[in-house]
């Protein structure tokens, strides 16, 4: 499944430091340059290091749709798209949260995230 490939380059980064403009395990990682390390290892797609222009990307799908390997996004800053994860599945998605963490497994159901929620994007992956 070529969806897999996202997924195991997502788990491979958990624990590694945030950092404001990262984008790599050994320099850490903001949550738009997680994204975009994930995509480019698995895949060889470029995308932005930006949340709301990765917000534009793909296809839209609704909550109830969502699948491993889709990006959500939340507004965490007042203002919409302003934090993107990469699903799991089972209600789960990693992400680089803030300074002073790491890159790690959150719950999609819990009062924070849900109330956050903006949306989610499916970016399929070269045949």
């Amino acid at each position: 499944m070529q969806r897999s490939e996202a997924l195991l380059q997502t788990l491979l980064a958990l624990g590694v430091e945030y950092r404001n403009g990262g984008r790599a395990p050994n320099q850490g990682f903001d949550c738009s340059g997680l994204v975009a390390h994930v995509f480019r290892e698995a895949y060889g797609i470029q995308l932005p290091h930006n949340t709301l222009a990765q917000s534009e990307l793909g296809v839209p799908v609704s909550f109830a749709e969502l699948e491993p390997g889709d990006l959500v996004f939340y507004n965490t800053l007042d203002r919409p798209f302003s934090h993107v994860g990469i699903y799991l599945g089972d209600s789960r998605f990693v992400h680089a949260p803030k300074s002073g963490s790491s890159v790690r497994v959150e719950s999609l159901r819990t009062a924070y995230w849900s109330s956050r929620f903006d949306g989610a994007r499916r970016i399929y992956p070269p045949i």
